[in-house]
C-alpha cells in the first residue's frame, strides 16, 4: 500500500481530500498545525475527520505532528477582527501553505512516504497565491531536487485534487466517498461550542456548496440554520 501524508485542517476541502486518498488505496498520515490560528477549533475537528476517515495511523499523525507556533500575526490570529464576507482576501496567511508543505515533506521522506495531498481549490480561493497550480507544481519540482530521495529518483507527488473544482462538486464528491461532513468545522469564527457563524465568507461558500449540490447542510449554525 502507497503511504500518503494528507494536510487535514479539519475543513470540509481537507476531509474531501483524505477521504480521496483513502479511495486512491493510500496508507494515509494526517497531518495538522497549530499555529495560533483564531478558530483553532478546527484542530478538534481534524482529530475527528482523521478518526472517523483515516483510521488510527492518521489519527496518530495528526495528534503527534504539530506546528507549534505562529506564522506571524495574520487575519487568522486573535489580535485582528475576523474576516467579513467578500473580504477573505485578508485572510492570507503570508508562506502557509510553502511552510506546511515544506513538513509534510520532510516527514513524508522520513516515512518513505512518495505522495503528498493537500485541499487546496484555485475556484473558491482564487485570492491567495499559494493555491495555484502553478505553485503546487513548482513545489513538486523543488520536493525532487531538494530532498535525498528526489536525487535518487524515488519522487515525490504533491497532489491537489480539488483545485480546480467548484465547491458544490467537492462536496458531491466526497458524499459518494463517505465523508460526514458534520464532523468538518470551515468558520473563521466559531463560537466555543463549535458552531459555525453563519455570516463569514467560509460560512458563506459552504452553505453555497451544499444547496448548489442538492445535498442537506449538516453544519451547525449559531442561527439554527444555514446562511441565506
Amino acid at each position: 500500500m502507497t503511504r500518503a501524508v494528507v494536510l487535514i485542517s479539519g475543513g470540509l476541502d481537507s476531509a474531501t481530500v483524505l477521504a480521496i486518498a483513502r479511495d486512491r488505496g493510500c496508507e494515509c498520515y494526517g497531518l495538522s498545525f497549530d499555529y495560533g490560528q483564531r478558530h483553532r477549533i478546527e484542530l478538534d475537528a481534524a482529530r475527528r475527520v482523521a478518526a472517523s476517515l483515516g483510521g488510527s495511523r492518521a489519527q496518530a499523525g495528526a495528534a503527534r505532528h504539530r506546528l507549534d507556533g505562529r506564522l506571524g500575526t495574520h487575519r487568522y490570529t486573535p489580535e485582528c477582527a475576523a474576516p467579513t464576507y467578500r473580504r477573505y482576501s485578508i485572510t492570507y496567511v503570508p508562506a502557509r501553505n510553502t511552510i506546511f508543505l515544506s513538513i509534510a515533506l520532510g516527514w513524508a521522506e522520513v516515512l518513505n512516504a512518495r505522495d503528498i495531498f493537500i485541499g487546496v481549490n484555485a475556484l473558491d480561493y482564487s485570492g491567495y497565491p499559494d493555491c495555484r497550480p502553478e505553485f503546487i507544481q513548482a513545489f513538486q519540482n523543488l520536493a525532487n531536487l531538494g530532498t535525498r530521495a528526489g536525487l535518487e529518483g524515488h519522487g515525490f507527488r504533491v497532489h491537489a485534487p480539488l483545485i480546480n473544482l467548484n465547491k458544490a462538486e467537492i462536496i458531491a464528491t466526497g458524499v459518494r466517498l463517505g465523508v460526514d461532513y458534520a464532523l468538518t468545522l470551515s468558520c473563521y469564527e466559531p463560537d466555543t461550542a463549535g458552531r459555525a457563524c453563519g455570516t463569514c465568507d467560509s460560512c458563506r461558500l459552504r452553505a453555497q456548496g451544499f444547496a448548489a449540490a442538492g445535498i442537506p447542510d449538516p453544519t451547525p449554525y449559531v442561527s439554527g440554520r444555514p446562511p441565506a
